[in-house]
């Protein structure tokens, strides 16, 4: 196998995981647990947090839900910032592996 044809192959490749990490980021996920359920989109940001309670007034539930979605989602950025630093250095080249 010559160099470019092993170029091409490296292109291809790397198309098809750009192509299947956006579909990733398109889909919805949800996760439930007793009386929570959380909605997160493939890039993990929260997209909604439901509390299902009768012992809390509405309001107190949509407040404790947007706390919760947003401390979760600086959580996970913050997961990303390291997971960059520390795995960037083998990805240079290759945009979108992780």
């Amino acid at each position: 196998m010559n160099i470019q044809a092993m170029m091409k192959q490296a292109q291809k490749l790397q198309k098809d995981m750009m192509n299947a990490k956006n579909e990733i980021d398109e889909m919805t996920f949800t996760g439930k647990s007793s009386f929570v359920t959380v909605e997160v989109n493939g890039k993990k940001e929260i997209l909604k947090v439901t509390i299902n309670s009768d012992h809390l007034d509405k309001e107190d539930i949509e407040m404790v839900e947007d706390m919760i979605m947003v401390a979760t989602n600086d959580a996970m950025k913050q997961v990303d910032k390291v997971t960059e630093d520390k795995l960037g250095k083998y990805t240079q080249g290759m945009p979108g592996l992780f």
